[in-house]
Parts: C-alpha cells; structure tokens; sequence
C-alpha cells in the first residue's frame, strides 16, 4: 500500500524541484544579463561626451573619435541584446519568462527611438542571428513612428 503512493508522491516531488531549479536557472540568466547591462552602462557613463542618456540630445557634431566610439558602444549594446534574445525569448513564453524577457524588450525599445542608433543598426546587424534581426527591426520600425493620439472628446474653443 505504501508503494502505491511513494512513487506517484516521489514524481510529484521530482516535477516540483525541476520547475524549482529551472525557474532558478532562469533569474540566474537574468541577473548575468543585467550584469552586462549594467557594465554597459557604466561604460556609457565614461563617454558622457556621446550623449548617450540623454533622451532629448539633438544630432551631435561628433569628431570621428567619437563616432568611433559611439558605433562600438551600439556594437556591445547590439551584442547585448542579441545574446538576451537568444537566451530568453520565446514564441510561446512562460508567465515567468515573460516578465523577464519584457524588461529587455523595454530596452530595445528605448534605444530604437535614437536616431542615431537607428542608422547604426543595419551596420551593426550584419551577420547577427537572423530571428534576432527581424526582431530588433521590427521593433525599431516601431519605435520610430509617433505615437498616434488616442482619441478623446472633442476639443471646444472658447471666445
């Protein structure tokens, strides 16, 4: 009578760990992303002379040093991004794997309203992972558009 219950119960119990551990794997890859991230960042930080934080930073007049620069900080930016794609999203992802996947998403998304990053990508896409490509395009496509007002009531003038 007890073994018709341990091995059901010891199954459950394996299920139980695996989805544990995986779900640990996961934040695991996470926080080693957002490491580089964050390494990124910092890298940024140091060439505070490309603007690159700043969301309202018109075109700059960069000397070619600088554009240097620029271009290999997208480079790592793109390496980034790519090697969280590869990591993390899915088609027909977990709720779990989701929420982790839409902070990157975030990201992207924020980079791809830079113009200049924008121009850089075609360049800095050669030869990436070809999923990976259509997908930052894609959302680059989007991200370039404006926004469209959502509608509301009807604007009166007053005399």
């Amino acid at each position: 009578m007890v073994e018709t219950f341990a091995l059901p119960f010891a199954i459950l119990v394996f299920v139980y760990e695996r989805r544990k551990a995986r779900q640990v794997d996961e934040e695991e890859l996470y926080l080693r992303l957002s490491d580089e991230y964050t390494t990124f960042l910092k890298l940024v930080l140091d060439n505070a002379d490309l603007q690159l934080l700043n969301k309202r930073a018109q075109a700059l007049d960069l000397n070619e040093e600088q554009q240097e620069r620029r271009f290999a900080l997208f480079g790592i930016l793109v390496s980034i991004f790519e090697r969280a794609y590869l990591l993390v999203y899915e088609e027909k992802m977990s709720k779990q794997t989701r929420r982790l996947w839409s902070s990157w998403e975030d990201y992207m998304r924020e980079w791809c309203r830079r113009r200049d990053f924008r121009g850089a990508l075609p360049e800095l896409l050669e030869g990436e992972d070809p999923d990976f490509r259509a997908y930052i395009e894609r959302v680059a496509s989007q991200a370039h558009r404006p926004a469209t007002p959502e509608p509301g009531p009807p604007v009166v003038s007053l005399p």
